[in-house]
Order: C-alpha cells, then structure tokens, then sequence
C-alpha cells in the first residue's frame, strides 16, 4: 500500500528585502513550516504560486516593481484563493484600508516575532478553513477566530488535507491517509500507516468535524476509514495493521455504505 507523507505547512513569502526575507524564512523552519519559495516581485511570485500553490502566503506590503503587496495579493487570489498575511511598516489608516479591501488573514508590523508569526499563521489557516468548509463570506478583521476553532482542538481542512495541531504546529496529512481514530476517555488517537496523532477531542466531536471523510464508527471507541477497510466479520472490521471491534448497535450503520448484489 502506497502512504502519503505527512508534510508541514507550505508558505510563500513575498519580499524584497534579502536580510528580511532570510529572516523570515529561519524564523519559519525553525518553527517546522515549509518554504515554498521566496519573491522579491509581485509578478515572481504569481509565477511561483502557478508552478507550487503554498498553504500561505506572507507578504510585504511595500514591494519593488509595478504591483505592491496589496495588488500582489489579489492577483494571488485570483489565481487560488488563498490566506495572506501582510508585512509592512507602514501602520498608516490609508494603507490599512487599502489592505483590508484584499480580506487578509492577518495585517503584522515589522519586526515581526516568532510568536506573533506562528499565532498569525494558525488563526489564517483556521479562518480560511472556516470560510472554505462552510461557504461563508470571507471576514473583513483579521486576525478573529471563529467559535468552532475555540471549542476544544482545532482541525482545518484545506481541499483533501486536514491540518492536526500538534507540539505548537498545525501538521498537514492527506484525508485518504488516516485508517482508523481510537477513543480513549475525554481523548482520540487519529492513526496514519506511519504515525500517530492524540486530540483532546470527543470521538464523536471529532467525527463531526470531519463529516465530509468516509469516517465511519463500528464501536464505541471506533471509526474507520472505510477506502482502507480489508476485511469485515459479524464481530470485527481489519483495516490494515489493526483489527477493531464491530459493535452491534453500529453494524447496521456500517453495513448501509455497502451495496448488496
């Protein structure tokens, strides 16, 4: 069976100052995030994200050339809609106007920290994965949070991946990866063929989150996935490396996804 890696968030940073741009790019690895690349243009880096589209971008607002970062911005958007989080200087109400007519993730000052990154990284993602699975009108604040990210652990979704956050990082995994998740009291174990990742999360509040995934419970401690399931009896379902229990008040649930012949 073919396993998909797990790969951590992708970003593209926009900027045209080279000691800058080096700086965010170590901040960022260091943080566990991938570099997509590096533009010092508007134009260069529309033609980065048509080659590699990145699960971010950063960019700075005052950039060299015939776009600025807001107009980079759209022609981003235009392209794939996708997060941004601006950089600049310039803390001015005319400029921050301009900006927010773009519905940006976040809106940061130079220098930037760390901390204020990774914060603003996380609260993008979770709001463009908010706007993405529920098809609402994008939020003009950056920088809130909706109410589903604060009931307990946030899970974002992005196309066919979810992103589980886990040691101050929220980590990308295809949805076909995942075979089964276990419950175990007020915590879930989400289980991939080469790791694992504990929630504190109901199983069933975590099975809500993810209702559009061929999840299916069997027990009262499990799902599974159903693309991954090799085998089923009246009492268990395998799945590969683990057989789980098939509980009688979820088997005719389970039975229902398949057709008889």
């Amino acid at each position: 069976m073919t396993t998909i890696p797990v790969k951590p968030v992708s970003i593209l940073i926009v900027e045209d100052e080279a000691i800058l741009a080096l700086e965010l790019c170590v901040k960022l690895e260091a943080e566990g995030y991938n570099i997509a690349g590096t533009a010092t243009t508007g134009r260069q880096a529309l033609a980065l994200h048509k080659e590699q589209t990145a699960d971010i971008v950063i960019c700075d607002i005052n950039l060299r050339g015939d776009w600025t970062g807001i107009e980079t911005a759209r022609q981003l958007s235009a392209l794939n809609p996708i997060p941004i989080i601006y950089l600049s200087a310039l803390t001015d109400r005319a400029t921050l106007e301009q900006a927010k007519l773009t519905k940006p993730a976040a809106y940061l000052t130079k220098p930037v920290t760390t901390d204020s990154l990774r914060i603003a990284i996380e609260i993008a993602l979770s709001n463009f994965a908010y706007v993405t699975a529920s098809n609402a009108p994008v939020i003009h604040e950056p920088m809130s949070m909706p109410m589903a990210a604060r009931e307990g652990e946030t899970i974002l979704q992005v196309g066919d991946y979810i992103f589980i956050k886990q040691n101050y990082q929220f980590v990308r995994l295809h949805k076909g990866e995942v075979l089964y998740i276990e419950a175990e009291d007020k915590y879930t174990t989400v289980v991939t063929p080469t790791r694992k990742f504990v929630l504190r999360l109901s199983l069933a509040v975590l099975l809500q989150r993810l209702a559009d995934m061929t999840l299916i419970r069997v027990h009262r401690s499990f799902a599974v996935n159903l693309s991954h399931v090799e085998s089923f009896s009246d009492y268990e379902v395998q799945v590969p490396g683990q057989t789980v229990p098939l509980g009688r008040v979820y088997k005719e649930e389970f039975l229902h996804h398949f057709r008889f012949r």
